[in-house]
């Protein structure tokens, strides 16, 4: 038949239409699918229905190829009309792309989708679909797609106070395939794998016990052979899954009671003074955990923690105070303390550490700002929005992963309950307590916020590897965002006449309370009058969804599988209140049971684990135009520099640090 569309054809091809379908829940149809093209004198084609004879097309996730004949010298293919109707079991279609090549000239021409297509409407794609909408001659559809698109994507605060999130989970956000991603399906089977030597007991004996555990499902972690170390307990500071705390020590908070007489030794004979005016000593106060509610009634420090940059350019810990009110019973810790007394300060003040770092650093500050702004993105821009399609890569599976973590891992007596000393009033409190001075354009911008806390100076502050790598990849970001941003926007009334991006602005900044996403510090205030307000704002975001988390999440399992190093829950209630010498059995008694630290175990070792591509190879394409196709080619070189650079730097380092290589770094929250 000369108009069908069939596999089976004998005559040869005038042009070939792939047609990709997404790998998103329920996105293949048994549906019957037509295409009309349009070619540059507007001239269109006849409908050309997309059948393949002899195989099942259009399932999740495939590519399927259609000749079609009869249609000689048509020329260049600018615009398709694509369309389903209702037949079959299942007929919803989510489409990703459609190609069409010219057999002819070679010509290849792409229409990026990324579109559920309604039934029986005729929807028109143009090649590249990358325009912003003062621009598209298709307004009418673009508004109605995006009114529809904010009934799906509606923002609330789950808890009083919370970062908001989408109000219901969008099932076009689910993981394309479930078994992959079920954290607690997946403990179970390593627990399977993974056997304790004394089963008879619930607690550890020693601390070579737990050092039995390991085996070919559970490594050795990086902290099991370092964690007694002073100088690995500094180098915590630098390069562990927290590094973005530490800050210069410009004066002694009056509550942290350190003298010169008490210090001097421990600072190379200087005073404090004289190590404040050397950007040799630094400081960690988690005065926020102050009286922090936990669940069960748990109680964990809020420690004061010193430290000071050697001769040999190492952090060493040099006090630490455990609660923030001085008192007889609130002694400062020492280096010089009986062994187990300084080991068990450590543990504590890790403790405290550990619960900021899951609460605000992990969960707060990647995964559920980013949620946030991922709804706002999909609120206000349409699919066919050079930012939308710059953005979209680093929303993977983002709702999916926060949607399942809140309800399997931070759920009432769930695992965060069970294994965390501050359980999941803690952590929402935490989130709640630091939201009000978390900001995009400081605490998101990686430059600006090392700068805020002072440790911005690599002389200064040597060994801090998280910044040196962290901000090769900012830089790289900032410079491809740059590339589409002022590509785009090559002339500021294109900026200003955009709708869509002033809306989008408006609903970062919007209070929670009024629907928005309640994003403090977003460049531009609310509207983004310049490229460069867009440019850093978008950096932060993407350097968030990204190398931020990654910095956050790889180092899990290093860092908790082994509890003395970096204890997640504490099983006494009270830290030590003076300095009287303790032993192993003292540490032995703060660790959780033998159930709940394998738990830790192989929960942080799943986490730990890289779901997605690494940064820069993205699942799934959406730039297609010249702009954001070259934006992309030219990112992926820059990041192959940067870790050229890295590996080098690696070759040099004590110990390596691994995370932030972009080759680690996936494009997106997807664990």
């Amino acid at each position: 038949m000369g108009n069908a569309c069939v596999s089976g054809n004998i005559s040869p091809p005038d042009y070939v239409i792939l047609v990709k379908t997404g790998d998103v829940k329920g996105a293949g149809t048994d549906a019957n699918v037509f295409i009309a093209l349009f070619n540059k004198e507007g001239i269109r084609s006849r409908d050309i229905p997309l059948n393949s004879k002899w195989k099942n097309d259009m399932e999740r996730g495939s590519t399927d190829r259609f000749p079609v004949t009869n249609l000689a010298n048509f020329g260049q293919v600018c615009k398709i009309e694509l369309w389903r109707d209702t037949d079959g079991a299942m007929d919803s279609w989510f489409v990703e792309r459609v190609e069409v090549i010219c057999e002819k000239s070679g010509e290849r021409e792409v229409f990026p989708i990324h579109r559920w297509l309604k039934a029986l409407k005729r929807h028109t794609f143009l090649c590249n679909d990358c325009l912003l909408p003062q621009f598209d001659e298709r307004k009418q559809e673009r508004k109605e797609e995006l009114e529809e698109k904010q009934m799906l994507y509606e923002l609330e605060c789950k808890v009083e106070g919370l970062i908001p999130q989408v109000k219901t989970f969008p099932s076009d956000e689910s993981f394309s395939d479930d078994y992959k991603w079920d954290i607690i399906k997946n403990r179970t089977k390593l627990f399977v794998h993974v056997k304790l030597m004394d089963v008879k007991t619930k607690e550890w004996t020693s601390l070579e016990d737990i050092e039995r555990v390991y085996n070919d499902q559970l490594p050795v972690p990086y902290g099991m052979n370092n964690w007694r170390s002073d100088v690995e307990f500094g180098s915590q500071r630098l390069t562990s899954c927290n590094p973005n705390q530490i800050r210069r020590c410009t004066e002694i908070v009056k509550n942290l009671a350190v003298s010169d007489e008490m210090l001097k030794p421990l600072l190379e004979g200087l005073t404090i003074q004289e190590a404040i005016d050397a950007k040799r000593l630094y400081i960690l106060n988690y005065k926020i955990l102050k009286d922090l509610p936990c669940s069960y009634g748990r109680k964990i420090c809020a420690p004061i923690g010193l430290f000071f940059v050697n001769k040999e350019k190492n952090l060493m810990p040099v006090a630490i105070q455990l609660f923030q009110d001085p008192a007889e019973d609130n002694p400062v810790f020492l280096p010089t303390d009986p062994e187990y007394t300084w080991l068990l300060a450590k543990m504590w003040f890790n403790n405290a550490d550990a619960s900021y770092h899951q609460s605000a650093t992990h969960l707060g500050f990647t995964h559920l700002i980013v949620e946030s702004i991922a709804v706002a993105t999909h609120r206000t821009l349409s699919p066919s929005h050079p930012i939308f399609r710059l953005l979209a890569p680093h929303f993977l599976y983002l709702i999916a992963i926060n949607y399942r973590a809140l309800g399997k891992l931070v759920s009432e007596d769930g695992w965060v309950d069970q294994c965390m000393s501050i359980g999941r009033i803690g952590m929402f409190e935490i989130i709640v307590r630091t939201k009000p001075s978390w900001r995009l354009d400081v605490e998101g911008t990686l430059p600006a916020d090392l700068k805020n806390r002072g440790v911005d100076d690599s002389e200064a502050l040597p060994n801090y590897h998280f910044r040196d790598d962290a901000l090769l990849n900012f830089e790289a970001i900032q410079t491809y965002v740059a590339e589409v941003v002022n590509g785009t926007y090559d002339d500021p009334v294109k900026l200003a006449e955009d709708n869509e991006i002033q809306e989008f602005a408006e609903t970062l900044t919007k209070p929670s309370n009024e629907g928005g996403a309640g994003v403090l510090g977003v460049h531009g205030n609310g509207k983004f009058t310049t490229n460069a307000e867009l440019i850093g704002a978008l950096t932060a975001i993407i350097y968030t969804s990204s190398v931020g988390h990654a910095a956050a999440n790889f180092a899990q399992y290093d860092e908790y599988a082994f509890p003395p190093n970096y204890p997640s829950l504490m099983r006494v209630p009270e830290p030590p209140r003076d300095k009287s010498p303790r032993s192993e059995k003292d540490v032995i008694d703060c660790l959780p049971e033998k159930e709940k630290t394998l738990s830790i175990m192989l929960v942080t070792k799943i986490l730990s684990d890289r779901g997605t591509n690494s940064l820069g190879d993205f699942e799934v394409e959406y730039q297609f135009d010249p702009i954001g196709k070259k934006a992309v080619e030219s990112f992926r070189k820059d990041l192959l520099r940067v870790g050229a650079i890295i590996d080098e730097r690696n070759a040099t380092r004590a110990s390596p640090y691994l995370y932030l290589h972009p080759k680690e770094v996936p494009n997106a929250i997807s664990i």
